[in-house]
């Protein structure tokens, strides 16, 4: 959804259909770019994106609209495939960022075990997925009973949930991360915050640098809305 358009609509509404509630605009269900009807599971989120749709100017930008854009993923990525998303989820297993830590500095190795160590210790306790942390950036293999619990975890999982939680994991690095957000384990500033340990600590030592502070802003708001997906579509 990286196209811009002309505003071509007037009014924007939100229905009940017979299998969830469709965005309209000008009365007719808005359709995704793979042509299927953008309906979703629930009132408040078909209203969230309506309003993303009414804050339209004069031109549809969509990446103004991350709600809409996480819903297209669900229908036109998610459901003709869930298993390929999934795949791509558990392949975080074996890079996912709270797991590989740094021997120096110091003080960096404290905030990496401070912000990490209690997400590892609920993913065990929740889900039985126990993983193995290393120091430094070679890829390690983690027990495969941990990919199992984890797909496990997220089998009750809908569409719309699993096209967030691929998104969280995405502006993460980390499944951890994301499947604690999904949770209500940590919130989307909690989640962020896990995310950028080593970027904070690096701006804080060496001065902020204006590209990654964009970078940074951008992946805040995809976990923002990930978050907030979420709290809609349940």
């Amino acid at each position: 959804m990286n196209w811009a358009v002309k505003r071509f609509y007037a009014a924007v509404d939100a229905r009940a259909v017979e299998d969830g509630f469709a965005i309209t605009l000008d009365g007719r269900i808005v359709k995704t770019p793979d042509g299927a009807r953008l309906v979703v599971p629930t009132h408040d989120l078909a209203m969230a994106i309506a309003g993303e749709w009414a804050a339209q100017e004069k031109t549809v930008r969509p990446d103004t609209m991350p709600l809409a854009r996480l819903a297209v993923a669900a229908i036109d990525l998610v459901r003709p495939d869930r298993q390929a998303v999934v795949d791509r989820l558990l392949a975080y297993v074996g890079t996912d960022l709270v797991c590989y830590r740094t021997e120096s500095p110091a003080d960096l190795a404290a905030r990496q075990e401070a912000a990490w160590r209690p997400l590892l210790e609920w993913t065990n306790a929740a889900c039985g997925a126990s993983f193995i942390v290393t120091k430094g950036i070679m890829p390690i293999a983690q027990p495969p009973a941990t990919r199992r619990a984890l797909q496990a975890a997220i089998e009750p999982f809908d569409d719309m949930e699993v096209a967030a939680l691929a998104s969280a994991a995405a502006a993460t690095g980390s499944f951890v991360i994301a499947l604690a957000l999904a949770a209500g384990c940590v919130d989307a500033e909690e989640a962020f915050a896990a995310a950028m340990v080593d970027e904070l600590f690096q701006a804080e030592r060496w001065g902020e640098d204006a590209e990654a502070a964009v970078r940074r802003q951008a992946l805040h708001r995809e976990i923002q809305a990930a978050a907030r997906f979420f709290d809609l579509v349940r």
